[in-house]
């Protein structure tokens, strides 16, 4: 009999399991895994950046992790010797009509209590040479971060205070009885005392195998990026963004630094007919079924029409892809690009057609969900812990 069981062995389920080990020293605690290695999904594939929360609804779960994550993030990072750095990134309004919507988000971000800046064309190319922008919002404190890394490292200390972690080993059944949980896996059965749900991609079948109610269902979103070849790496000195369509739920296609020295642009937003289909071939019956059967997906699609035909234009056309990145970098070229790994994000969907915009958790006695964890749920994954172990009985 286990005292605690985390289904998931993404950042969120590793930080959550590191949590209670922190709260609870002599708890018995297992975290189970379905592939052969940790981390291997949204953390595997994410971009690798550390979210300051300027995009966030101040007050929600979003925007108060990103803030206090900065510092617990670094301070784990500075015991485990992972690198990381705090490059700072540009948000960049290149037409007239997305001046009010920068003013607004800045104004959000000074809401959430961040150290921002707005600034001109003038010191746009002190920053960025090679950007053509109107204004910007210079945001400090975003940074980049290997996320596998920070896996790796919770995982260590998850075992050095003697928590078990399971690799292949996949939820089949889920039985709640009067004093714990039954999960039934291919290889072995667990009993807990209590079950923690952080399988990403797979949160709302877990759920809904128990027998939770939760009025939801993951949608997957492929992300596509491509890679800047090196001898152009020199055009993107930190991160810049674009201004977000406010009624879209994406960021827009962006550049990236990551912490290995390569620049990466995108992502692009597509629905996945599999949810882990890194590939536009990728499909898997049951998954693609689901979603087109789901009338709450017919409903936030006919309501994204317009900005959801552009995000399959830009996934099959490499041209048109191009020229959104030129509204940024004028000088970026077709052949500066090559194809890169992509990302699937799992994104939660109510019934009643509404994108779920913050972290979502539901819970009964024995069990607790973590639904919607979407970015930035990597940069915010400790708060999520600690956040997650605080949600637990005692």
């Amino acid at each position: 009999m286990y005292d605690y069981l985390i289904v998931g062995g993404g950042i969120v389920g590793l930080s959550t399991a590191y949590a209670l080990t922190k709260r609870d020293p002599q708890a018995k605690i297992a975290l189970i895994e379905k592939e052969s290695s940790l981390a291997y999904h949204q953390t595997g594939h994410n971009s690798g950046v550390i979210h300051s929360g300027i995009y966030y609804k101040p007050r929600s779960l979003k925007a108060k992790f990103s803030k206090e994550e900065g510092k617990r993030l670094r301070a784990f990072c500075d015991l485990h010797d992972i690198p990381y750095e705090l490059c700072g990134k540009v948000i960049v309004a290149t037409e007239q009509e997305e001046l009010p919507l920068l003013d607004r988000l800045y104004q959000r971000g000074l809401d959430n209590k961040l150290d921002l800046s707005i600034i001109g064309p003038e010191q746009l190319k002190e920053i960025e040479p090679h950007v053509a922008g109107l204004k910007a919002i210079w945001v400090k404190e975003t940074g980049i971060i290997h996320y596998q890394q920070v896996a790796r490292a919770l995982a260590k200390e998850i075992q050095e205070a003697n928590g078990e972690i399971f690799l292949n080993t996949k939820v089949e059944k889920v039985q709640e009885g009067k004093h714990g949980v039954m999960v039934e896996c291919g290889n072995r059965t667990f009993e807990t005392r209590y079950l923690i749900n952080c399988a990403g991609l797979h949160c709302d079948r877990i759920a809904a195998i128990q027998g939770m109610k939760t009025n939801m269902k993951i949608i997957p979103f492929r992300g596509e990026y491509y890679e800047i070849k090196p001898n152009k790496r020199h055009m993107v000195k930190h991160l810049i963004y674009p201004v977000p369509n406010p009624k879209f739920p994406f960021l827009g296609v962006h550049f990236t630094r990551m912490i290995d020295g390569s620049v990466h642009a995108g992502p692009n937003a597509v629905l996945s007919m599999k949810r882990e289909g890194y590939l536009k071939t990728d499909f898997d019956f049951k998954d693609f079924a689901e979603v087109m059967l789901y009338p709450a997906f017919w409903k936030i699609a006919r309501q994204n029409i317009g900005e959801g035909f552009k995000e399959i234009v830009r996934s099959f056309s490499k041209k048109a892809f191009v020229k959104s990145l030129q509204r940024l970098i004028p000088a970026i070229m077709d052949d500066d690009l090559v194809a890169s790994e992509n990302g699937v994000r799992a994104q939660a969907l109510t019934r009643e057609g509404k994108l779920i915009d913050d972290f979502f958790v539901v819970s009964n006695e024995h069990s607790i969900h973590i639904l919607n964890a979407p970015s930035p749920a990597a940069t915010s994954s400790l708060s999520i812990g600690h956040y997650i172990s605080e949600q637990i009985p005692g």
